[in-house]
């Protein structure tokens, strides 16, 4: 401390330091900000696919899936300019993004009741074991849809974004216990309802 009773200047810049946000996509984001052609063709390639993957898991429904991803990747080069880094990773303020539009479709889909399913991309035509990978995945699809919306959330984000427990909990601002908790639940019907599914199927006896 110095004489005043204050923490000194060096030891207030080392507390700052300590508690900055390491962010990879850092200098992109800053060059996208500046407007640069490559740094825009950059981040859309390392996100674009990332937000459709989650838009898809969340969605289960391509059309709306590409519609949330390229809403999400405006959304990035809009704010690119004023973003502020050591806060927050880039990335999970993006996938904040995505979720949010999201959970806006999910809502408009429970205020307008139908019994239309959504479209289905045509997978086209394929190779026996890649009919049955493609009806495995559609099996997976279908019951990662049917879970209860923050289980399919905590099961999108650890399992197919890849994101670490913590930082997971944070973006759904829940405790890292109440994350392990959905996840549990979640893969307990996940697995409940594939091993259904292949029963009625006649796959399993």
């Amino acid at each position: 401390m110095d004489q005043s009773g204050r923490p000194a200047r060096k030891e207030t810049e080392r507390a700052g330091l300590a508690t900055r946000v390491v962010d990879p996509d850092e200098d992109l984001v800053s060059r996208v900000g500046q407007g640069d052609p490559a740094a825009i063709q950059a981040m859309v390639a390392r996100k674009l696919p990332r937000m459709l993957a989650l838009a898809q898991r969340m969605l289960n429904d391509p059309s709306e899936a590409e519609d949330v991803a390229q809403e999400t990747m405006l959304k990035a080069w809009r704010q690119a300019p004023r973003w502020k880094p050591g806060k927050a990773r880039f990335d999970t303020w993006l996938h904040r993004v995505a979720l949010n539009l999201c959970y806006d479709r999910l809502r408009r889909r429970r205020e307008v009741l139908t019994d239309a399913m959504p479209d289905r991309a045509d997978p086209g035509p394929a190779p026996d074991h890649g009919l049955q990978a493609a009806q495995l995945g559609a099996r997976v699809d279908a019951a990662l849809a049917a879970l209860p919306e923050r289980q399919r959330e905590a099961i999108v984000l650890c399992h197919y974004q890849e994101l670490g427990n913590i930082e997971a909990a944070a973006l759904m601002e829940i405790s890292v216990e109440a994350l392990e908790s959905l996840l549990s639940r979640g893969r307990r019907t996940l697995r409940a309802t594939l091993a259904e599914t292949a029963r009625s199927e006649g796959v399993l006896k």
